[in-house]
């Protein structure tokens, strides 16, 4: 007998399901564009998990260790507490990194539902994040982001209870990352 938990099972969604999770998603990008955070806040369950591992360059054989495991290195392991403590610090004006505030602008691609038998979603889905900052200074993200969506009966319909963020690239050539991605 195996000690393996049994995965999931994954079906797909139906169009007018997609295209609520897809409305969804660009509202968060939009909240976060227009610097909304308290209203983003309110899209996260409480048992929230944000988290952004960091990625080494491996080889082919090694491949499924290039992104660092929930025990390893990450840029964000936050719960909603500590979201919830750095939006209020963004909101503070003492977030040197943030302070004037970045631009952002958001692009959310590729996205791929699939109802889990939870009665949940997991949702992959590719970004493009740009940030612009004090006239000079520009960042750019690209990555991938799967989500654990729940169906809340008010709007806007879903509750993100997961967040796993992978960027494409292996070295931060940004200064910090003091923005949500």
């Amino acid at each position: 007998m195996s000690n393996t938990a049994t995965p999931p099972q994954r079906r797909s969604v139906d169009l007018e399901t997609r295209y609520d999770i897809e409305r969804f998603l660009y509202l968060e990008a939009e909240l976060l564009d227009d610097q909304r955070f308290d209203d983003w806040l309110d899209l996260f369950d409480d048992d929230i998990h944000y988290w952004l591992p960091t990625r080494t360059t491996r080889t082919v054989r090694e491949r499924d260790l290039e992104v660092a495991g929930p025990d390893g290195a990450a840029f964000f392991d936050d719960d909603k507490a500590f979201l919830t403590g750095r939006v209020r610090r963004l909101a503070s004006g003492r977030s040197w990194s943030e302070e004037p505030p970045s631009r952002t602008r958001r692009l959310i691609t590729n996205i791929r539902p699939t109802l889990l038998d939870t009665g949940e979603f997991e949702v992959r889905a590719n970004f493009h994040v740009l940030r612009s900052r004090a006239e000079r200074h520009h960042d750019t993200f690209f990555g991938e982001r799967t989500d654990l969506l729940r169906r809340v009966p008010q709007e806007p319909g879903f509750h993100i209870a997961r967040r796993r963020i992978v960027l494409d690239t292996t070295t931060l050539l940004a200064p910090s990352i003091s923005i949500f991605l």
